[in-house]
């Protein structure tokens, strides 16, 4: 000390020091930020849970889609097949006509022609089926080289009358990726008023409780473990951060208003799939029908052209073209029944249905 003739102790010098600290930093009031970014957070859960069921049955829809194709080309096959079999039986009394000498040559060529062709359209529906057999392999989550054959009854078609305005109501209300967008359309709001709350001040309640030697708050110093606390309410406010704030403000409204674009976007594009997905499977419905009447049709014209062949009525040639429309009615009836049960079900997907 000035003018001291001797230094004054205080306290001895302490070397050693350990400090405790337990505390806590409440908040009081944020402005209503904690509550809004709250509230954002389980809207964005909720929209996750709408996206993850919209992925789920889309994956439903996929698996339903590869079973019906697969369905259609072992169908397809099994028609081609059959009418390969009944060309060779065909074949076989030409040959017998043609040694007999009540037919051309030129009549066995045709059909020895055509049955070649319908040996190679069997071949490539042997392909078709294993590429479906692939596809479907791959949709059930199972090696692609599996044998995988499926048991499915006779297809029958159970067709449904829809409301247009009905369904595009129902498509609205019901389809995930729009309640997904509605849900992230709220948590931009939540966002906007988390972003506003760094203008307003922030109240909060703190305390610490200490466990030190020495300890500071007991004088002199002493070589020995002593405890103090303290509590305390803290105010604080940015009174200017450059802006920050506001440009915050600014991104999470744009953010809004890109949502609500989307949203309107998604609308549209959900009533134009309904439409479209509408129009083709009435379209489908049409063709089944019309299908059946034809294969009615090629049946009786391939029975009659048939028994005429056999007693040397029709020429080869008749025989070939009455074989050729059956087979085609046939294929055609298939492909028109599983498109309409595809059609169906994709219709339902697009109103927002879940496919079972």
């Amino acid at each position: 000390m000035p003018f001291s003739p001797n230094p004054i102790r205080i306290s001895d010098p302490i070397y050693d020091n350990y400090t405790f600290k337990l505390g806590f930093n409440q908040p009081l009031f944020t402005g209503f930020k904690l509550s809004s970014l709250k509230k954002s957070a389980k809207l964005n859960l909720e929209a996750s849970e709408s996206d993850y069921s919209k992925e789920e049955n889309e994956t439903k829809f996929n698996i339903y889609n590869a079973y019906w194709n697969y369905y259609k080309a072992a169908e397809i096959q099994k028609v081609i097949a059959q009418t390969l079999e009944q060309m060779g039986e065909h074949l076989k009394d030409t040959k017998n006509f043609y040694e007999n000498g009540l037919v051309a040559k030129n009549d066995l060529l045709k059909l020895e022609v055509q049955y070649s062709n319908t040996k190679l359209m069997l071949i490539e529906a042997d392909n078709y089926v294993e590429i479906a057999r692939i596809a479907f392999n791959k949709s059930i989550g199972v090696e692609i080289t599996s044998e995988t054959k499926l048991r499915a009854d006779e297809l029958s078609i159970n067709t449904e009358k829809y409301e247009l305005a009905d369904i595009i109501d129902e498509a609205l209300k019901n389809r995930k990726e729009l309640k997904s967008l509605s849900y992230r359309l709220e948590a931009s709001k939540e966002g906007i008023t988390a972003a506003k709350a760094n203008w307003m001040p922030s109240l909060y309640l703190s305390g610490n409780y200490y466990y030190t030697n020495p300890n500071q708050r007991f004088q002199p110093a002493k070589n020995e473990f002593n405890s103090n606390w303290e509590l305390g309410v803290t105010l604080s406010w940015d009174v200017w951060n450059w802006g920050l704030t506001s440009s915050q403000v600014s991104q999470a409204e744009q953010t809004k208003i890109q949502i609500e674009t989307n949203v309107d976007q998604l609308k549209e594009n959900i009533q134009m799939e309904v439409y479209s997905n509408f129009l083709n499977m009435n379209k489908y419905d049409e063709k089944v029908n019309v299908s059946k009447e034809t294969l009615k049709q090629a049946l009786e014209n391939y029975r009659v052209t048939s028994e005429k062949y056999n007693t040397q009525l029709a020429t080869s040639t008749d025989l070939i073209d009455a074989e050729t429309s059956k087979l085609t009615a046939q294929t055609n009836l298939k492909n028109a029944e599983v498109d309409y049960q595809i059609a169906k079900v994709k219709l339902e997907k697009s109103l927002g249905r879940i496919i079972y």
